[in-house]
């Protein structure tokens, strides 16, 4: 053979290989795409869904009504819980959600809460219920929380997200295989060619016509797929993710920036919630001035206590994302010394691409609602593609074992 005849022969071995990768991956990612596909498009909604299973949790607004500061909600959240203490807390217009967890017991003794959610009204901090988040026991009050955390986990905790951050990675790898087999094998007409793939053809046949829409169907959608599929290994397989990233990108990975802190364990830090918010207003001040970024309404406020310092974040210049703010400074909780800012955009271009990666994953882009229609309805879509490459891949198997099984018995092997 000359090496023309070579070269077209390792390129049908090598698409070969990909179309049997992709067949037999593709097969066995279908239950995990759809599950993550349906729930996906239910999440989307996230809030607005919660507001309709559990309404008692939000509270509608009213015109000229002022919300209690961070540290007087974080108060109002410990004197109604005496038995728990805040780790954060998170205030919006419609209600404010206190991460809680039990207070410290007497030596040899445990203590138990049966919640570690705990709702306030932002404007007057009375209680509106609680849970402990993600348990079906407790009704409908933690259905969406429940939805969540099939997406983020399949319940199933940290085994869970080793395992979609395993499917996600080999997602991602399988999406640039299926782009690979829609290319025409010569460069012939290319373009002519390739446009087939991109065609949904007229067929009376149910084969041609689920093949078509999965192929057809994963083209027009392959760029938002592969985000999808790429962001799933950002939340659920960091070690790639942020090797990946590194590689490409200036990258400060949260894990790391939260390692550089030094481990000073406080269970009773030196300021007061009053004292904490009023020192991370002015730190960040200072830091909006510095950067040049501009400032909202602050929204959360915490304290991690092994590291000894508080959290303080207000929505920013900076923020992608809608519904929450991810711009927040940590201070020591003693001297109120800063230790470690987060900004989502402006600082690391790695950082920037894994905000916006993750505001495209939630639809959660603030200010359009379009996009989270789009959204919900890609995660139906992912279930539709699941679909028709499963049935495209029964029924070749049905082909292939009828052809096998109806050979004439001299030409079996």
């Amino acid at each position: 053979m000359n090496s023309a005849q070579v070269e077209r022969l390792r390129a049908s071995v090598v698409r070969r290989v990909i179309l049997l990768a992709h067949r037999y991956v593709g097969f066995a990612l279908v239950p995990f795409l759809v599950m993550l596909g349906l729930t996906g498009a239910f999440i989307t909604f996230n809030a607005e869904l919660e507001k309709a299973f559990s309404p008692q949790l939000f509270i509608a607004p009213r015109p000229g009504d002022t919300p209690l500061s961070l540290a007087a909600l974080a108060q109002r959240a410990e004197a109604q819980a005496p038995e728990a203490r805040l780790r954060y807390l998170i205030s919006r217009p419609d209600q404010a959600v206190a991460r809680m967890e039990p207070r410290p017991a007497p030596a040899g003794q445990v203590r138990e809460i049966d919640f570690d959610q705990l709702f306030l009204n932002p404007y007057s901090g009375a209680e509106l219920g609680r849970r402990r988040e993600g348990d079906l026991s407790q009704g409908l009050i933690n259905l969406m929380p429940f939805v969540y955390r099939l997406h983020r986990e399949f319940a199933a905790g940290p085994t869970g997200v080793l395992i979609l951050g395993v499917v996600s990675l080999v997602w991602t790898v399988d999406c640039v295989f299926a782009l690979y087999l829609t290319l025409p094998r010569t460069s012939v007409q290319f373009w002519r060619r390739w446009g087939r793939s991109w065609r949904i053809k007229k067929s009376r046949s149910s084969f041609r016509l689920n093949f078509d829409f999965h192929r057809a169907g994963s083209l027009w959608s392959w760029p938002m797929l592969a985000i999808f599929a790429w962001s799933g290994v950002m939340m659920n397989l960091n070690p790639v993710y942020d090797l990946v990233t590194r590689g490409l990108f200036d990258f400060e990975p949260f894990a790391e920036a939260i390692a550089s802190l030094p481990l000073h364990p406080n269970e009773n830090p030196g300021l007061s919630w009053s004292e904490a918010e009023a020192t991370g207003a002015r730190i960040m001040s200072e830091q909006a001035a510095l950067k040049g970024f501009s400032l909202g309404d602050p929204d959360s406020l915490g304290y991690v206590r092994s590291l000894g310092v508080f959290t303080y974040g207000a929505g920013s210049g900076l923020d992608i994302r809608r519904r929450s703010s991810d711009t927040s400074v940590w201070f020591d909780g003693d001297s109120g010394e800063l230790r470690q800012t987060f900004f989502p955009t402006g600082e690391h271009t790695g950082n920037t691409i894994s905000g916006w990666l993750w505001a495209l994953h939630f639809g959660d882009i603030a200010n359009f609602t379009p996009y989270r229609w789009l959204v919900c309805l890609l995660g139906l879509w992912v279930v539709g593609l699941s679909l028709t490459g499963m049935a495209v891949w029964l029924f070749k198997r049905h082909a292939r074992n009828s052809a096998h099984h109806f050979r004439p018995a001299g030409q079996l092997r």
